[in-house]
């Protein structure tokens, strides 16, 4: 028994040290920071108690609009991306002899870096949409990222380009282990492929997307490179998104503390809309 716990300490401790250096004690140092004027430079900042959260509840009305904007992306992201992902787990489940090639090709895009996606699209709805629009006569299609909708939808169009082919992978997972048993006798009972569907594979797939609704959700509310690479928050940060407005505020216009204090509210409203979509997704479960 003693050896066990010396080896468990072993292999455990090492990642616990790096727990709490990088996340746990960098967090409770940002929560006081937020308290402070610090401009990031400075060795002693002073403490200003909560007037960091008073001037970004009272004035900053940037802050507000970018969480607004996040939150309607982060509700058609999470619908968008989890459906194209289940339909793509369905695609490449099938007895077709292409399912492995097909399962590279969709989850590829997930191992592009978010900075270079961004500048591809970014060229990608600039460039090759303006081209197709001019030829074609489309004027919706000429000066993509110019207005703040089709910035909203150029930014939809990226992530879930980017993250349906891992959401595919978890849905896979989810649909290879519902026994074949179970179809067939529902198959010979003259059950249609819609009825298996949506009698036997979803509810059996619902633990996966409670996991994929998690993942998606908080993905898409932390979501930074992307934004800073395709839009930078333009035309006039009506697409800047919060992680993207906190580093401004941090960077361009050196406010750590304040830019701290966005963090927490950031933390508090991400953590708490996961929490509750969890629970939800959970007794979701349970009833089904």
């Amino acid at each position: 028994m003693k050896v066990s716990k010396f080896w468990f300490c072993v292999f455990v401790l090492p990642i616990l040290l790096a727990f709490l250096s990088v996340v746990i004690i960098p967090m409770f140092m940002g929560i006081y920071y937020s308290f402070t004027d610090w401009n990031g430079i400075g060795n002693t900042p002073n403490w200003v108690g909560i007037s960091n959260y008073i001037e970004i509840i009272q004035t900053d009305h940037g802050f507000r609009e970018s969480f607004v904007f996040t939150a309607k992306f982060a509700f058609v992201s999470v619908i968008m991306i989890n459906l194209i992902g289940f339909g793509l787990a369905l695609l490449v489940t099938g007895s077709s002899r292409l399912n492995n090639i097909l399962r590279s090709v969709f989850f590829m895009p997930n191992l592009i870096g978010g900075l270079i996606l961004g500048f591809v699209w970014q060229f990608i709805f600039t460039k090759a949409f303006d081209s197709i629009g001019s030829s074609i006569g489309l004027s919706f299609l000429e000066g993509w990222l110019s207005t703040t909708s089709t910035g909203f939808w150029g930014l939809v169009i990226l992530m879930s380009w980017q993250m349906s082919g891992y959401m595919m992978i978890i849905y896979i997972a989810a649909l290879q282990s519902i026994p074949e048993s179970l179809k067939e006798a529902a198959k010979i009972d003259g059950a249609s492929a819609f009825e298996r569907l949506k009698n036997i594979t979803i509810p059996l797939v619902a633990p996966a997307f409670t996991v994929g609704l998690f993942l998606t959700l908080s993905n898409s509310f932390k979501l930074f490179d992307q934004n800073l690479a395709l839009t930078n928050g333009g035309p006039a940060n009506s697409t800047q998104m919060l992680a993207l407005n906190i580093y401004k505020t941090a960077f361009t216009f050196t406010r750590f503390g304040l830019a701290q204090a966005k963090a927490v509210i950031f933390l508090v409203a991400v953590a708490a809309i996961s929490l509750t979509q969890i629970y939800y997704s959970k007794k979701r479960e349970v009833e089904m």
